[in-house]
């Protein structure tokens, strides 16, 4: 998010002070994800439909904002097929119900004026209903009970990361802050309609003309801390994912768990594969705007949660058991997952299985974003440039 609001901003003419806690931009959650490329598939549990509606013009728009921002093609990164969704029979939604849920979003996507910007062309987008064959194929059937090829599809996050690390790096507007941690922001007389210090660890930043807070997993706090409303329902998460590189091709589909706490495989080229079990990969979890302690995982800790991983998904896709055998490197990694929302994803009135409040809130010369979803943060960074602009 803030990196691409950085890059409009700078190209829009802006000098732009970028300032990071980490050791290098996109080092956080926007690295490490499956890069789901939202139609609003996933939020079958919202069957207002208002999650696929704040989601649908932003994922549509992904694949030409982020080409603009890396000045090249985005087609290594993409997935090459769409994405199975695998009904648990402990879904919170039934099968018929997803089903008609899948086609409902589908037709929204395929109408939307912007579908031709999608990942994958969506004129004649539909939902296929998988056969007992194919289900028999790649899934435990006492436990899947239905399946779905939506026409969703994901990127490879480390790539898109690499090169938009690059762009910063590249744009002489953009002067780069690292290994700076935000703790607040001094305003003058004017308060926050006048010029913005921002205060970090290391000594103050400023006066701006304008200070968008991007932060992801701090940004409820900062707004706090400055007398602001921030929402009543808060869940912060940490959670971490099994990357991996095998020796040879693997012949998997795309496939999400769905509804409620369970996994994932991204199959990106046949080689790099991303694996996560909701339970295996939660590290912490809390609610409010301050956030809970990460425990720390050692090198034997880390292997354990990678193989609990395997095992969990192996028990409901037998392919992913022999996927170890074939691994050249394998890691274990993450970030925080914020949302206005409460609630455990088993529970079918969990607020957590809605994503339609998000955006952009405006306080004068300060910006505070929530970005909601990766495929969210380039269609809300422009936004957010264009206002301050």
């Amino acid at each position: 998010m803030g990196v691409s609001t950085a890059l409009f901003l700078a190209r829009g003419g802006a000098r732009v002070t970028l300032i990071d806690a980490a050791t290098a931009v996109c080092a956080g959650a926007s690295r490490w994800n499956e890069g789901k490329i939202h139609l609003g598939h996933l939020y079958a549990g919202d069957p207002s439909l208002r999650t696929a509606h704040r989601l649908l013009p932003a994922g549509l728009a992904f694949r030409p904002l982020v080409e603009a921002l890396i000045g090249g093609s985005l087609a290594p990164a993409l997935s090459p097929a769409d994405d199975w969704y695998l009904v648990h029979r402990r879904s919170v939604v039934d099968a018929d119900t997803a089903g008609r849920y899948y086609d409902a979003v589908t037709t929204l996507a395929a109408t939307h004026p912007a579908a031709a910007g999608y990942l994958r062309p969506l004129g004649n987008a539909r939902v296929e209903r998988l056969t007992a064959r194919e289900l028999d194929a790649v899934a435990d059937r006492a436990s899947i009970v239905a399946g779905f090829r939506v026409p969703e599809r994901s990127v490879s996050t480390r790539w898109v990361a690499d090169r938009l690390v690059d762009a910063v790096a590249a744009e002489p507007r953009i002067d780069t802050r690292l290994s700076t941690r935000v703790t607040g922001l001094t305003t003058g007389p004017a308060g926050l309609d006048g010029p913005l210090t921002v205060v970090t660890a290391e000594g103050a930043e400023g006066p701006f003309d304008a200070v968008v807070n991007a932060l992801w997993d701090g940004r409820a706090a900062l707004d706090a801390s400055l007398g602001l409303a921030v929402p009543a329902a808060w869940s912060s998460r940490y959670r971490v994912a099994v990357f991996l590189e095998t020796t040879a091709p693997v012949t998997m589909p795309n496939v999400v768990i769905v509804t409620g706490p369970f996994g994932d495989v991204k199959n990106y080229d046949g080689r790099a594969l991303y694996l996560s079990w909701y339970d295996a990969g939660l590290l912490a979890h809390g609610t409010g705007p301050a956030l809970p302690p990460v425990p720390a995982l050692d090198e034997a800790a880390t292997a354990r949660l990678a193989d609990e991983v395997v095992a969990r998904l192996a028990s409901l896709l037998p392919a992913v058991a022999d996927v170890p055998a074939l691994t050249a490197s394998r890691q274990v990694a993450g970030g925080w997952v914020v949302a206005a929302g409460l609630g455990p994803l088993d529970d079918p009135a969990s607020s957590l299985h809605r994503r339609d409040r998000l955006g952009l809130t405006r306080h004068g010369r300060y910006l505070s974003v929530d970005t909601g979803k990766y495929s969210v943060a380039p269609w809300l960074g422009r936004a957010v440039a264009d206002a301050i602009l």
